[in-house]
């Protein structure tokens, strides 16, 4: 937080400064052609809307990583995602805090939510954004922390939402527990949807077979235990899963199986058949 010793005059120079790389920061952002959300500031309401908001509890007083404040519940056009002012409409507001933390006054507590390891600033942007570009670390915020379905792990832009928004459905669709839902991964969002309707097809075989019915989480335990866990196996040990996850690996011949040979049926000849036709 180097300066001239002169408060007024390192905080007009501070404004400016972070104004001009939040300019040149979009302008580099567009000549490479990079999606906009990739800046943007993300939305709370979005963000738990999309995870599947269950609950919050107060921690209160904490010391937070500025690093992890990526969001805002209500300001997301007034910021970029590094809380660098998009215009000069806050300017005034913005050095008089800049001047009171460069003379050292105390600076109230901001306002968060956590959701995860992320931070979504509820009062107190203004706040991030001067100890941004003054180069502090942390700040004090008082913490509401926010839990939901799905873990906020992997969300970096908006979106990245879309893969969580179809995690979420899957997860409705398709009732896991959290250690067997972990092991469900797939690089292309869209592939959770066709796994929810590839799991009620089981399902629905199933219910056809026993002549009872069964509600969602016991489709999905069963489903878990005698479908994907085994037929992974034996993939694996045919060596074809490759470079996929595990559920792409899965639902690619899944399809494909059924495609070649008219069948739902596993066992070694059907494998041995996929091997020599894998695509």
């Amino acid at each position: 937080m180097a300066g001239t010793g002169f408060p007024a005059a390192d905080a007009e120079h501070d404004f400016l400064r972070v104004r001009r790389r939040q300019v040149l920061s979009r302008l580099a952002a567009r000549l490479r052609r990079e999606p906009d959300d990739v800046s943007e500031v993300l939305p709370f309401d979005e963000v738990v809307a999309v995870l599947g908001r269950t609950g919050e509890r107060r921690l209160g007083l904490r010391v937070v990583d500025l690093d992890s404040v990526v969001g805002s519940v209500d300001r997301t056009r007034e910021f970029d995602r590094w809380f660098r002012p998009r215009s000069g409409r806050t300017r005034e507001r913005w050095e008089r805090l800049a001047r009171a933390q460069r003379r050292g006054e105390p600076v109230p507590p901001i306002d968060v939510y956590r959701v995860g390891d992320l931070h979504f600033v509820r009062d107190g942007h203004h706040r991030v954004s001067v100890a941004r570009a003054l180069g502090l670390r942390s700040v004090e915020a008082y913490v509401t922390e926010v839990t939901t379905r799905i873990d906020a792990n992997g969300i970096a832009g908006r979106g990245d939402l879309i893969t969580k928004d179809l995690r979420r459905v899957f997860l409705d669709r398709v009732p896991l527990p959290g250690p067997a839902l972990a092991t469900i991964l797939v690089t292309v969002p869209w592939s959770y949807a066709e796994l929810s309707g590839t799991v009620e097809a089981w399902g629905f075989r199933l219910m056809q077979h026993e002549c009872r019915y069964l509600d969602r989480e016991a489709v999905a335990r069963r489903w878990y235990a005698e479908e994907y866990r085994p037929v992974v196996r034996m993939l694996a040990q045919a060596d074809l899963v490759g470079g996929r996850t595990e559920a792409e690996a899965y639902l690619h011949f899944t399809c494909r199986r059924y495609e070649l040979l008219r069948t739902h049926r596993w066992d070694d000849e059907v494998v041995e058949l996929l091997r020599t036709r894998p695509r």
